[in-house]
């Protein structure tokens, strides 16, 4: 597809596209400049639409582009490479859950991790930064703090893996969430690009992917604004001001009214639903009064939200436990029964491996 936005063609040493190894990185040019290259080597334009889908739709590494002369596969191996992550460990759940913390090229890890669902969903959860600045404090990657923002390429390319792995087997990914590592709203337009880059080449419909966020006020309304049908979802976990300052930082910056307010105008101005997270904590926020106070906070959102309830994942840093299945339940009712507001509990994937947010990185950091 002859979707890369087009500019000048440079090709030095230090272009954008370079990879350590002085190789370019076909993730990161654009198609014309693919063109351009494939042109400088003597051979027809279209042979750049035929790399592309090799790589693209079929998930083949240049060796195996049987659609290509011989010469053009050794070529283009020797001065290309596809993507610049690197997998430094892997772990796979009995339920199929797939967790990867892979390396940049400046040595900083992050993870990515795949789940596939009964109804035959695979979706994969990705990273939009190298640790987080957002400080939440049950989060493994809230206690690492921020080192830096990943790049465009370094974020789709983490679905482009599983997008062609999967096709290879004939399957397909059908969902991306950006829930790994960092917020995505605070890495604003590198995350809009990869998200249209995912749902342009890997083919994944805007509705299929979601974006979460702590509440980046400013973000939201920004968000609203784009003609894009992304799924927007805000992780609450608290609904007074007092108690949710003391989970999520951020919020002394963006307290709960004006986060409310940007909602309503995010489903307003796109007229999509939205969801809104809470991660049960026992004892804390999974009480009676903590349900009656949310279906009071999402109240002026009815009909235009979800809520989804995740158990609590275990981290070092932090020492709250997950809730129990009778509060749960109870939790459910309360907002279904007496504030109409539709309320699942995701079931927890990847329980038997290092599945929450920054646990494998933080693993991997420490080896």
């Amino acid at each position: 597809s002859n979707s890369f936005s087009s500019q000048k063609l440079k090709i030095n040493k230090h272009q954008k596209g370079m990879t350590a190894n002085l190789k370019l990185d076909l993730l990161k040019i654009t198609y014309q400049e693919l063109e351009e290259i494939i042109k400088s080597y003597g051979q027809p334009k279209y042979r750049a639409k035929q790399i592309q889908h090799n790589a693209f739709d079929l998930g083949q590494n240049f060796e195996n582009m049987a659609s290509l002369p011989i010469s053009l596969r050794k070529k283009l191996s020797e001065n290309f490479d596809i993507g610049c992550l690197r997998l430094e460990k892997e772990q796979i759940s009995k339920d199929g859950t797939i967790k990867r913390a892979y390396a940049l090229s400046d040595n900083n890890v992050i993870e990515t991790v795949l789940m596939s669902y009964s109804d035959g969903r695979k979706t994969a959860c990705i990273s939009s930064q190298a640790g987080c600045a957002m400080g939440c404090v049950f989060c493994a990657t809230g206690q690492m703090g921020l080192t830096r923002q990943l790049t465009s390429s370094e974020i789709f390319e983490q679905a482009f893996h599983f997008s062609t792995e999967l096709k290879r087997n004939g399957e397909r990914l059908s969902n991306v969430v950006l829930m790994g590592m960092g917020e995505p709203l605070a890495n604003y337009s590198n995350v809009l690009e990869a998200v249209k880059k995912i749902n342009k080449e890997l083919g994944i419909g805007a509705r299929h992917i979601t974006i979460s966020t702590v509440g980046v006020t400013p973000k939201i309304l920004k968000l609203a604004d784009e003609d894009f049908q992304v799924k927007l979802a805000v992780s609450l976990h608290s609904a007074n001001d007092k108690e949710r300052s003391t989970l999520l930082p951020l919020n002394n910056r963006f307290p709960l009214k004006e986060l409310i307010d940007a909602c309503k105008y995010y489903t307003k101005k796109s007229g999509r639903r939205m969801t809104f997270e809470w991660a049960l904590i026992h004892g804390k926020n999974d009480t009676i009064k903590s349900a009656q106070e949310l279906g009071n906070l999402l109240s002026p959102l009815k009909g235009m939200c979800h809520v989804n309830l995740i158990p609590l994942n275990i981290t070092e840093g932090y020492r709250g436990n997950p809730t129990e299945k009778k509060a749960c339940m109870q939790f459910i009712s309360i907002l279904e029964n007496q504030f109409s507001i539709p309320t699942t509990f995701r079931v927890r994937r990847g329980i038997d491996i290092d599945a929450g947010c920054g646990q494998l990185t933080t693993k991997v950091m420490k080896e």
